[in-house]
């Protein structure tokens, strides 16, 4: 949920309060009308909120927490389940660690060095990380909890979206991190919630190679789903476009 932009204007006048709103704009990358605009709507968006937050040098977790609206992100956050870190690790990683280990290995030689992952969020994100999650009650407690219809929430995921506030709504719903919706979303980084550099990379090196093997075949297999499903709307596509003539 967008923050008041009058709270945010007090943040900025505490955090920065020599800096004009033509030096905010040049610092954080955001255009000055779209500043402005924000402002005059009187609701600043949280992504602003991170670009500014980072600008100026401050964590964007510690930001965000000075809004009402996050006020979860206050309390200290537990660290990351191995499952969530997991899910933040794109299929291609996966699959490499995959073919890795499949190589049988040669006494004499050095371990391989191990790539480094691709950086948090990938095109799954969120849906894995809610899947992670998931105890089979978790979107109830999340409707419930927010008011948002099933089918909505549902639909965010199919789209590998959740707003921020959904996303930490989701959190507390599951026991985890709140900060774990804000990396699965890509509103902020794995470092800016505090995650071991090598977090995710130890997570991958403790899956047993039936773990792995099994996790990287339900990610291809949901590639496929959604290929096929893309496949058939471009067919009936073309079909209406046929029959139009």
């Amino acid at each position: 949920m967008p923050v008041p932009a009058k709270a945010f204007q007090r943040w900025l006048q505490g955090v920065a309060p020599s800096a004009s709103m033509a030096d905010i704009s040049r610092i954080s990358g955001i255009k000055r009308t779209t500043l402005a605009q924000q402002l005059v709507r009187g609701k600043v968006a949280e992504s602003t909120l991170v670009s500014v937050s980072r600008a100026v040098g401050i964590n964007p977790v510690t930001a965000l927490a000075v809004f009402d609206t996050f006020a979860d992100l206050r309390r200290e956050p537990p660290l990351p389940r191995p499952e969530e870190l997991v899910s933040q690790i794109a299929t291609t990683d996966l699959l490499h660690a995959v073919i890795a280990r499949s190589i049988p290995d040669d006494p004499g030689a050095p371990p391989a060095p191990q790539p480094p992952l691709i950086p948090a969020p990938h095109t799954t994100s969120v849906r894995n990380w809610v899947d992670a999650i998931d105890d089979g009650e978790l979107r109830h407690r999340v409707s419930a909890a927010t008011g948002i219809a099933p089918q909505n929430y549902s639909a965010q995921l199919t789209a590998n979206r959740l707003t921020p506030e959904l996303a930490i709504a989701t959190a507390v719903a599951a026991g985890v991190a709140p900060t774990s919706g804000l990396v699965a979303t890509g509103l902020i980084t794995e470092e800016e919630a505090g995650w071991a550099p090598d977090a995710r990379q130890r997570a991958l090196a403790r899956l047993s190679d039936g773990e792995l093997a099994s996790l990287a075949g339900d990610r291809l297999q949901a590639i496929g789903r959604t290929l096929r499903r893309q496949e058939q709307d471009h067919e009936r596509t073309e079909k209406i476009w046929e029959n139009l003539g």
